[in-house]
């Protein structure tokens, strides 16, 4: 089978490229170089932990050469800007925390990695996300009330996308928004398999590693920090305007550096000190230019609403309660409650009242190791 593997750099991908080439396959591998910050200072170190450094570069294209397979970097700098960046921004001046990485797994790496299967003819993409994928067979009268994609045959055949078998280190999170097309071309090798495992693989594949000095790539990609927060002062300078901390009561606790630097749910880095029990950030108050905080615990929701939902392999019956179990972020626990939606808006019903997840995060859907669906937290 010939197929196109994403080469990052990273052990994953590297693995995945060797586990495909020993199995027989035709491989092309490619690389994306991606837009990073200009104005970061000139001497910011770019953390090991960023898929964008030297060392990584270096590390796929030493991969393709021992592979003997063709390679080719493309320069995504552009689109990644206006395709990620700038609504990563647009969303911060909001007053929203946006997860970037799932609009650029679905518009840029996997659509633009299904562009190039496409013209170098290959069948399928592989990446070394963890996940899983799993195909399931429809009769033909079950189709017919779906309005997704679905591939149409004899039966018709839809893509599930489940859990990781490794849950610690589990991305299918991330992969909520990819479509049926691009589920059918996608291969996870990694899929059931455990990090240890993939260590000992890129040992004995002579993939070079340092065990002292290696990160996994797990921050954002285009600024060299670990927290967005200089990224944020660079090139939201003009909307951050110093104001005060206060209670819901109206007593001033504290001051902040500009509303778009904090998120909801936060409680370290708000310079409020010498109390029993630490104070969250609960609400924005754009209006007063306020951070509204709260003894951490004490405010609870009963339910948020949900924009832009998207359904992986199939959805339930609009403006109907339905049970599912969510996250809010990647790897929390998972909890139960209920979606109401119609179109792409909906209300989700926690089981339990819960703390409020911060608006512009994702909420996840699952039944069982099954992602459903999710939408962005309003």
């Amino acid at each position: 089978m010939k197929i196109l593997v994403a080469l990052s750099g990273g052990i994953d991908s590297s693995v995945v490229a060797h586990l495909l080439k020993a199995a027989g396959h035709d491989l092309i591998g490619v690389r994306f170089l991606l837009w990073t910050d200009p104005l970061a200072p000139a001497l910011a170190e770019i953390l090991p932990s960023k898929c964008c450094t030297a060392q990584n570069a270096a590390r796929a294209g030493k991969v393709a050469k021992d592979l003997s397979i063709p390679y080719h970097i493309v320069d995504l700098s552009e689109e990644f800007k206006r395709t990620v960046v700038d609504p990563y921004l647009a969303d911060h001046r909001k007053g929203l925390t946006p997860n970037p990485c799932i609009g650029c797994n679905k518009n840029i790496k996997f659509g633009k990695l299904m562009e190039l299967m496409k013209k170098f003819g290959c069948e399928k993409m592989a990446t070394g996300h963890y996940a899983r994928i799993a195909s399931e067979q429809l009769p033909p009268s079950v189709a017919e009330d779906r309005d997704l994609p679905l591939q149409k045959g004899h039966h018709t055949q839809r893509q599930l996308l489940l859990e990781a078998t490794d849950k610690s280190k589990d991305q299918s999170y991330y992969l909520y928004g990819l479509s049926q097309e691009q589920l059918r071309h996608c291969l996870f090798p990694l899929g059931g398999m455990h990090k240890a495992d993939v260590y000992a693989l890129a040992e004995k594949f002579g993939v070079p590693f340092d065990n002292d000095t290696y990160r996994e790539s797990q921050d954002l990609c285009f600024f060299p920090e670990k927290s967005p927060e200089e990224f944020l002062k660079r090139h939201l300078r003009h909307a951050l305007q110093p104001g005060s901390i206060v209670r819901r009561d109206g007593v001033i606790v504290g001051s902040h550096e500009g509303l778009p630097l904090y998120t909801i749910g936060q409680r370290r880095g708000l310079k409020i000190g010498g109390l029993k029990i630490p104070l969250e950030v609960v609400a924005k108050d754009s209006g007063m230019n306020a951070l509204i905080v709260a003894e951490q615990g004490s405010e609870q929701v009963k339910q948020l609403s949900v924009t832009d939902l998207a359904w992986v392999s199939w959805k339930p019956e609009e403006k109907i309660p339905t049970p599912f179990e969510y996250r809010s972020r990647s790897l929390s626990p998972r909890k139960c409650g209920t979606l109401t939606f119609s179109r792409s808006k909906g209300l989700f019903r926690f089981e339990r009242p819960s703390p409020m997840p911060t608006p512009g995060q994702s909420l996840v859907l699952y039944r069982g190791e099954e992602i459903v669906g999710g939408g962005v937290i309003g």
